[in-house]
């Protein structure tokens, strides 16, 4: 199968300041992992294009825009809220992150690839339609949603969010939209802290408890995310791709290994087969501590391109 890497060597200049969890040495990991596994060699690599305006307002409102515009500093930083900082390169670089779920939807809705996968950051999930947080700036993988559906014409899409934190934004974005699926799993209590949602026909969410391991995530997905899928029989599916529920990762108390991210990519490979005609785009998330983030990274896209 024919998988794209999507990237753009701005979204390094997202300069978040010394200490901050959230820095371009995640891309320049993966990046590196890539090349000495030799998986560079077999993707196709892309540069991400910059989203429009237009593309934005589908899931933000203009005074998000217009508030994200206006507090970019000169030189320093600021901040949008306590967790998301911003600085000169930031703006440039979300907007790459978002074009880059845009550019993926393209690439697999035309046929010239199976597959995506967005190694972007500002992250996207935690990003409601009229605010920034959580790190996420502009929320990414709905951008890239809207466009499949209003560009492509999609009906039935999906989004798989295994990253350890609840992925508010998306759900807030999507939470009337009947023809997206938003499956979720994170820990609760947990950052963002917000109120769960009574479980719809488009809405599945699965709240992990701390002391979660690879039983209570892989039950969440088989008993949960599965069924849901398989009566949805989405046309695309998305993945909003964190791997901060590792045992490694200092984010989470939720304690994930290697072989869930590869079990999880797999059973999304699946579903995809099914009704979507193999077609995925997935968009990185959150994930912290760099070896086990490089490391799962290069084996969740190997599955995307079918190498086991």
């Amino acid at each position: 199968m024919h998988t794209a890497y999507i990237s753009h060597s701005d979204c390094h200049k997202h300069d978040t300041g010394e200490g901050h969890p959230e820095n371009s040495r995640r891309l320049a990991a993966i990046e590196d992992r890539f090349v000495s596994t030799g998986l560079s060699d077999v993707l196709r690599i892309e540069d991400a294009p910059i989203a429009t305006e237009s593309q934005l307002l589908r899931v933000h409102t203009p005074g998000h825009l217009s508030v994200v515009n206006s507090v970019v500093p000169v030189d320093g930083y600021a901040r949008l809220d306590p967790d998301t900082v911003i600085s000169p390169g930031s703006p440039g670089a979300a907007r790459r992150a978002a074009g880059a779920a845009v550019a993926a939807v393209d690439l697999v809705m035309r046929g010239v690839v199976d597959s995506a996968f967005c190694g972007v950051r500002p992250p996207g999930h935690h990003a409601e339609r009229s605010r920034a947080m959580g790190f996420c700036i502009y929320n990414n993988i709905a951008v890239g949603v809207a466009h499949a559906m209003e560009e492509h014409g999609l009906k039935k899409v999906a989004i798989l969010d295994f990253d350890v934190h609840h992925g508010n934004g998306t759900e807030d974005i999507f939470r009337d939209d009947q023809r997206v699926l938003f499956c979720s799993t994170f820990q609760h209590p947990f950052y963002p802290f917000t109120p769960l949602l009574e479980n719809a026909p488009n809405h599945v969410s699965v709240p992990l408890d701390a002391s979660a391991k690879s039983a209570q995530f892989r039950a969440a997905v088989s008993d949960h995310w599965l069924p849901a899928l398989g009566q949805f029989q989405p046309e695309m599916v998305f993945v909003s791709a964190g791997f901060d529920a590792h045992i490694d990762d200092d984010m989470s108390n939720v304690s994930l290994t290697d072989i869930d991210f590869r079990w999880v990519t797999e059973r999304i490979v699946e579903v995809a087969e099914k009704s979507a005609s193999g077609r995925i785009v997935s968009v990185l998330e959150g994930g912290y501590e760099l070896n086990s983030l490089a490391r799962c990274v290069e084996m969740h896209v190997r599955i995307l391109m079918g190498l086991h």
